[in-house]
């Protein structure tokens, strides 16, 4: 699988100085990690799941997480694990479709190596489970049953931890909680694939909710959270994890879609109007925002529960021509000894030890997401993933 690979490869080369990288569910966990992109829910109870992963899977998502937690009422659980048997074992009849990295997202630590035994065979198509409301105290028994599984099915399986517990939210517990959580990821750090935020829960313990005008960054208590986990848990010294960005919650508004990024848009007028009523099926400026927002933060993918927001953030992780070239002007190895130097766009400075690793970072997310030709902008990104 590669981004992007659902774009023809004439548009491709038109779009791309560096085209995205390809991998499959046993590539390194350092890479899956970075390629993880949009990661799209769906209720496991969905009666044409099967249909709808390879549906997904060809319109350019890598990764699901089918959900068996907040997503169905409690009594569907039983119906949900047996529908997620059927799919898995119809998906297994489908030699050669478009699959994405598939994740299970569970309520208990049993439900682990109960789900990986009833899969049989089909097991081969599963990349790992998602960890509900993890805390050291709570996510342990999760990964000790998921190591469990993956040595009795001899498959790799990875977990993604899902951050949204209140004694994460909360001042008081807060460090304690973070630090007892990397005590128990950094025990398990080669089947932890990313941590995921959970902001919707964060909200609730205070009654808020963010409007689609707003991001995850303007809710203060929650930016907070945010802060401290990038703080603690996502350093770039090798002892951090990929961290994904909150879910968007909204799928269609009815004002200000992409606006100014339309205005800037080199298209001809007809072809920018046109684009601009399709664009307003489709994303919105908040969701825009909160990307780059997620971005210089520090975190890496985002959790997406409508389809509509997995190409805009698709488009957004792309490295940009400019990006690309200073990274590898930082890493080359004549300038191992550090230094300073101008830009190739001669517009800003590249400090070679402070900049090592953002670099190196940039250069990961270009092997997966691919670098763009020099005009070559979001709009341009998106517009193409939009006319498939």
């Amino acid at each position: 699988m590669r981004h992007f690979g659902h774009i023809a490869p004439a548009v491709r080369k038109r779009l791309f100085y560096r085209e995205p990288g390809e991998f499959t569910p046993d590539s390194p966990a350092r890479l899956l990690s970075a390629a993880l992109g949009a990661t799209l829910y769906s209720p496991a109870t969905r009666p044409r799941l099967a249909d709808d992963v390879v549906k997904q899977g060809g319109r350019g998502v890598v990764s699901m997480v089918l959900c068996l937690e907040d997503s169905i009422d409690d009594a569907d659980v039983p119906a949900g694990e047996e529908n997620l048997v059927r799919q898995f074992t119809d998906l297994a009849g489908r030699p050669g479709a478009d699959l994405p990295l598939l994740f299970i997202r569970v309520r208990t630590p049993e439900q682990i190596p109960d789900l990986v035994r009833r899969l049989g065979p089909s097991v081969a198509l599963l990349s790992g489970f998602v960890l509900p409301k993890f805390t050291a105290e709570r996510g342990l028994p999760f990964l000790e049953a998921l190591a469990t599984a993956e040595a009795e099915s001899g498959h790799r399986l990875f977990a993604m931890p899902v951050l949204e517990s209140p004694e994460l939210l909360y001042r008081e517990s807060r460090v304690e909680t973070l630090e007892g959580i990397f005590r128990a990821v950094d025990k398990y750090r080669d089947r932890v694939l990313a941590l995921r935020l959970g902001v919707t829960d964060f909200c609730s313990s205070y009654g808020l909710r963010r409007g689609p005008d707003m991001t995850a960054y303007d809710i203060q208590v929650v930016a907070s959270v945010i802060s401290d986990v990038v703080n603690m848990l996502a350093r770039a010294d090798g002892t951090g994890f990929t961290v994904t960005g909150p879910v968007w919650e909204y799928f269609r508004v009815q004002e200000r879609m992409f606006k100014p990024l339309l205005r800037q848009s080199p298209f001809h007028e007809v072809q920018a109007v046109a684009l601009r009523e399709k664009l307003i099926e489709h994303a919105m400026d908040g969701l825009l925002r909160e990307i780059s927002l997620d971005r210089a933060n520090g975190l890496l993918g985002k959790t997406c529960i409508h389809p509509s927001h997995v190409l805009p953030v698709h488009a957004l992780s792309v490295v940009s021509h400019e990006e690309f070239s200073d990274a590898q002007d930082i890493l080359r190895p004549e300038r191992g000894g550090g230094g300073v130097l101008r830009s190739a766009y001669t517009n800003k400075m590249n400090e070679v030890k402070p900049h090592r690793a953002w670099a190196e970072r940039t250069l990961l997310r270009a092997e997966v997401f691919g670098v763009t030709n020099e005009d070559i902008g979001f709009v341009e990104l998106l517009a193409a993933g939009l006319a498939e």
